[in-house]
């Protein structure tokens, strides 16, 4: 088993970072509506899944939404706008073109304090797209088309933006072309000469299932930290078996944290794993953003340098927060809801 590094604030580096957290995923909007399962079954929509559109269908499916929230999204930027709502500095690297959506996106992520220089394009595919269709229990049955994503490659890679980052962050949903993945191992490696941790989250149990080899070979070869749900993990191991995918996964990587939904999360370090309560939740209204929310405040954590299970505890009032409303950002300052659960006293 590989030596475990657990505490942040002592890396040689961390504390000379520009950024705490720098991210690379996809640049999207999402447009949430609320559906039940006769309109998921009468459109084709797979429930509880992410499913890979293209953009006439992106269109078809944006024009049979009613009621819907439009916001800025993208699984990685949401975690650096969760990153900010806990006063934490993160940048964004993605892709988006000169269009309206690319605009509003620019706007948005502008007002979170989250920089993100990346050039839009002005040509080639629109800027991307999530259609979100949310049944009354909360579920969420995402349609993405990527848009610029899938054209990503190591020259979008802001590399002084990397080395300004104490923790890299890699979205799972953009690891999909090999361009891609190239450009995940450029980052990575830049992250690893300037004595940079590397993050990554596995986003969805369909990318583990698409890419499982090539995300082994990523974790076991670059990164510290793994971001999964139970799905996830148990795709990544092809085992139906919780605590052997668990013991697998802490082999390979320093510090892991699994969400279970309502059963909260376990998180992997040095020693036995830690099980971590969710918090409380009255009703959950939709559950976007959840694990990006969740991965913001376990980020902020360490980037603080605080124990593992104070980590998860931030993490899981992020997502608490995030599932009580449309939208996978934050409505309440992250810093003031931990505050007032007494994590900082």
């Amino acid at each position: 088993m590989r030596a475990k590094q657990v505490n942040f604030r002592e890396t040689p580096g961390m504390s000379s970072a520009k950024y705490d957290v720098v991210g690379i995923g996809n640049a999207l909007v999402d447009v949430l509506a609320p559906a039940d399962d006769a309109f998921l079954a009468r459109h084709g929509i797979v429930k509880h899944a992410m499913t890979l559109i293209e953009e006439p269908r992106a269109h078809e499916l944006t024009a049979l939404t009613r009621d819907a929230v439009v916001t800025s999204g993208g699984s990685g930027a949401n975690t650096m706008a969760g990153l900010a709502s806990f006063g934490a500095k993160a940048a964004y690297i993605g892709k988006i073109a000169d269009d309206v959506v690319g605009h509003q996106f620019l706007r948005e992520i502008a007002a979170t304090g989250v920089p993100f220089h990346t050039r839009a394009q002005t040509d080639g595919p629109a800027t991307g797209r999530c259609i979100i269709f949310v049944n009354d229990d909360g579920a969420r049955s995402m349609n993405t088309y990527l848009g610029p994503s899938v054209l990503f490659s190591k020259a979008d890679v802001d590399a002084q933006m990397v080395r300004d980052g104490s923790i890299l962050y890699l979205e799972g949903y953009l690891f999909d072309k090999d361009e891609a993945k190239e450009a995940f191992v450029h980052a990575a490696e830049i992250a690893k000469a300037a004595g940079r941790k590397v993050a990554i989250t596995l986003s969805d149990s369909f990318c583990v299932d698409r890419h499982r080899a090539s995300f082994r070979q990523l974790v076991r070869g670059y990164v510290d930290i793994v971001f999964a749900n139970e799905a996830e993990l148990l795709s990544l191991y092809e085992t139906d078996d919780f605590d052997v995918a668990l013991s697998a996964l802490q082999s390979e990587c320093a510090v892991a944290a699994v969400t279970r939904s309502e059963k909260g999360s376990v998180v992997i370090g040095d020693g036995a794993p830690i099980a971590v309560p969710a918090e409380p939740v009255a009703k959950v209204v939709d559950t976007t953003g959840a694990g990006d929310q969740y991965a913001a405040g376990f980020m902020f954590g360490l980037a603080r340098g605080l124990p593992l299970a104070i980590c998860a505890r931030l993490g899981h009032i992020a997502a608490a927060e995030v599932i009580s409303h449309f939208g996978p950002r934050p409505e309440q300052s992250y810093k003031a809801l931990a505050e007032q659960a007494g994590v900082f006293v």
